[in-house]
């Protein structure tokens, strides 16, 4: 049998309908931008494989770092025990993140930073001796798929399964000059109820690649606070330059209380999740009650080799030449935006830092089911380019590894595409 032919006889795959589903495509080797199946095709990675990858594939210098990690200490239990690596990547990140933010949680991947975060919310009134149960969250977000991380998502076809095991959520719509004193009003409100406000910032991920201003998004912020409500921006994807900038906050005068992060984390290398968070959060856990303790842990947490792989992709994050990288991928998007920003098939097309998403004019039907992403899909994988549309959407998230002419080769896809479709 093919390697596909043994997959499809032992594995599930994720958000696939196994019914229908063409095969797998076997992947065999990663080599920079590329992924390289086992008949020797090289597919150009432009969605980072799931937005993770974000130094390009096998890159020698993670593995190496990774490699001497292995050979000395693979993993401890983080209870009780401590290793250097897990103190240096929360030294080193705190000198990166914002100020506000002042202790590092670890966990294992997006979805379970998240769930830390709403737990350290949930129980920071909780050992105030609060009742304060609800959440607000903005309409087309998506912060994972683990039931609190599900809860917190905007409700569609990932979530309607569930419905009645999620806790209570308000849903406001993502702040603009023109709705902004009506949502200022509706937080008033209901300030008192709503424990923690999380959002993406300034980009909504798997909703779409929607993107909004951060001036509005700090004036929500300020009346959050106001309404002593805490505040988790969820850079799981936007962390780590994905924006133009380190962190998507950084573009934010208001800062969070608590900031989740994976993907790039580890440069797509392996799972890890961080969630950060203030002295104000941390200190109303400290207590010669030990109910008061945040009874959360995971069996990898603080993996030394995963340490070790975020140390290593945030010596190069922070190089000059990465740097020069994301500054460059920046430019080129913006400059292809406006060479098809009025093309007739398109309804909107979207730019922050690294990210550039497309919507494909379909009239009513929009949905992440829309018959258009298979044919999109397919199209340009023909081609040698992974994208993965969301629905009429696609998007380019590359490696900061991407060339000019490796981008240039994508554009002009897409605009053969637009003639196409």
């Amino acid at each position: 049998m093919t390697l596909a032919d043994r997959d499809l006889q032992a594995i599930w795959h994720p958000y696939t309908q196994m019914k229908t589903a063409a095969p797998p495509i076997p992947i065999v080797k990663g080599e920079g931008l590329y992924l390289i199946d086992e008949k020797g095709k090289r597919y150009m990675d432009m969605v980072a494989s799931w937005w993770v990858n974000i130094h390009g594939h096998s890159h020698p210098y993670i593995a190496e770092k990774v490699f001497e990690q292995l050979k000395t200490l693979e993993h401890v239990i983080f209870a009780g025990f401590t290793h250097p690596a897990a103190v240096e990547l929360a030294e080193r990140l705190l000198k990166i993140l914002p100020s506000s933010q002042q202790k590092i949680f670890y966990s294992d991947n997006g979805s379970t930073a998240v769930e830390v975060a709403l737990k350290m919310a949930f129980q920071y009134w909780n050992n105030r001796g609060a009742e304060k149960k609800k959440v607000l969250a903005f309409n087309n977000s998506y912060h994972g798929d683990t039931f609190g991380a599900m809860s917190v998502s905007a409700r569609s076809a990932f979530t309607q399964p569930f419905e009645g095991l999620l806790f209570e959520v308000e849903y406001i719509d993502v702040p603009t000059k023109d709705n902004l004193e009506a949502l200022k009003a509706r937080v008033s409100a209901i300030g008192n109820q709503i424990s923690s406000f999380i959002f993406e910032p300034l980009i909504q991920g798997a909703g779409g690649m929607l993107m909004y201003e951060p001036e509005p998004l700090d004036a929500l912020i300020k009346m959050c606070r106001e309404n002593d409500i805490l505040i988790i921006a969820d850079e799981v994807m936007t962390g780590f330059g994905r924006t133009g900038k380190l962190f998507a906050s950084y573009y934010l005068t208001e800062q969070p209380d608590m900031m989740c992060f994976s993907k790039g984390l580890t440069g797509g290398t392996m799972p890890l999740g961080i969630t950060s968070c203030d002295s104000k959060i941390y200190d109303q856990f400290l207590s010669d009650d030990k109910m008061k303790t945040l009874f959360h842990g995971h069996s990898f947490t603080a993996n030394p080799v995963a340490c070790a792989a975020s140390l290593a992709s945030m010596d190069l994050l922070l190089s000059e030449q990465t740097q020069d990288q994301i500054a460059m991928i920046c430019r080129k998007h913006l400059k292809f935006a406006e060479s098809i920003r009025n093309h007739e098939k398109l309804k909107d097309v979207r730019v922050r830092g690294t990210i550039i998403a497309m919507e494909w004019n379909t009239g009513n039907e929009t949905s992440y089911f829309n018959n258009l992403r298979d044919e999109l899909y397919n199209f340009f994988l023909a081609d040698g380019i992974i994208l993965r549309p969301l629905g009429n959407i696609i998007y380019l998230l590359p490696p900061y590894c991407v060339t000019e002419e490796e981008l240039d080769f994508v554009y002009g896809k897409i605009k053969e595409a637009l003639a196409r479709f």
